[in-house]
């Protein structure tokens, strides 16, 4: 990556506040090096990653863009298909303080955020003492959100957006990193809750996990039936990762793909498009935070691929993870068989 590539028409923010520094002027140079090394970082992370987990480059990728943008995901996808192994090799090979919760119907919210316990010390004195449940952690899976009550749902959701909780009245702040990456099984609906449109649209991306190619269910089977199995190893620390999303941060984007992404979004609102489909099929489109979302995700993205700047591409290859949970058919589409990854696709084919 050299400061050439850099567009000529860019926006700047600070990696603090995400907005752009006042009366400071961006140094190329020192982005692009800084960007370099990032990118390197995170190719070797990739190849860690890539050694136990078989035929899911996608879902690696959108997962690790997710955790650069300093967002949660879900994930979505039928049972055996490494959900729960790419989970915690990440918050091995990330260097991260990785826990896993498994969600069912009888689980409360302090079983999440953690509780006050009457403690009594050795002279007999009595005094409440905050114990932190599995939500203090630098990664957290939520395996099979959709089991758990409404009520611990929305205490986990609450502490994704907040990166706080509150017990009794006192607020204890989360590490630094912090993120979420919940798991659904699309198969067994049975005495499930479905999360609300208005959570969903806290998850950054939704990542759908598909059945691997025959060569990586083949190259799957001859690795992990034998006596001996890879493990992953740590690649990056906590410190790395929070330097990896300031600069996700700090790239330039160009003027055309900020107007890309604005066109793409707004395209898929009823109210503001001007493409008959999307009126037609379309009962509620996606909100501001799906392109705040998708500005961040194609940046780092781009950075995954060791690009300086985002493209068209990055905006093509993330339109489904970012839209699709942020949109809903209507009744007349759903009777169609309408499919809404369908509609994204004919938008994301008018940028061009």
């Amino acid at each position: 990556m050299t400061p050439e590539t850099m567009p000529h028409q860019t926006a700047f923010f600070s990696p603090e506040t995400g907005a752009a520094p006042s009366g400071a002027q961006p140094d190329g140079d020192a982005i692009a090096r800084q960007a370099d090394l990032v990118a390197r970082q995170l190719l070797a992370v990739r190849q860690e990653v890539g050694r136990v987990v078989f035929g899911q480059k996608d879902v690696v990728d959108q997962t690790l863009v997710s955790i650069l943008s300093g967002g949660h995901a879900l994930l979505v996808g039928a049972p055996g298909l490494g959900k729960t192994l790419l989970v915690t090799t990440l918050g091995t090979v990330l260097g991260l303080d990785a826990r896993r919760v498994q969600f069912t119907p009888d689980l409360m919210p302090s079983d999440i955020t953690g509780s006050e316990i009457l403690d009594e010390d050795a002279s007999g004195h009595r005094s409440f003492r905050f114990v932190p449940g599995p939500v203090f952690c630098q990664l957290l899976m939520a395996d099979e959100i959709n089991r758990a009550s409404p009520r611990t749902q929305s205490a986990l959701l609450q502490a994704m957006q907040e990166h706080r909780v509150a017990i009794a009245g006192t607020e204890y702040a989360l590490p630094r990193p912090f993120h979420v990456l919940a798991t659904q099984n699309p198969i067994d609906q049975e005495g499930t809750y479905p999360l609300p449109e208005a959570q969903l649209d806290r998850f950054m991306l939704q990542i759908q996990l598909t059945f691997p190619d025959a060569a990586d269910e083949r190259a799957m089977l001859l690795a992990t039936t034998g006596v001996a199995q890879e493990a992953a190893r740590p690649v990056l620390s906590a410190g790395d990762l929070l330097q990896a999303q300031a600069m996700v941060r700090t790239l330039p984007v160009g003027e055309s793909i900020v107007d890309a992404i604005l066109r793409l979004v707004r395209s898929a609102r009823p109210e503001t498009t001007d493409v008959q489909q999307v009126k037609d099929c379309i009962a509620w489109g996606p909100g501001p935070r799906a392109a705040q979302t998708l500005m961040l995700a194609t940046r780092a993205r781009a950075l995954l691929e060791g690009r300086l700047s985002p493209n068209l591409d990055d905006i093509a290859a993330l339109a489904r993870p970012v839209l699709a949970h942020r949109m809903a058919l209507s009744f007349s589409a759903r009777a169609d068989s309408t499919r809404i990854e369908d509609v994204i696709d004919g938008l994301v084919s008018r940028l061009g």
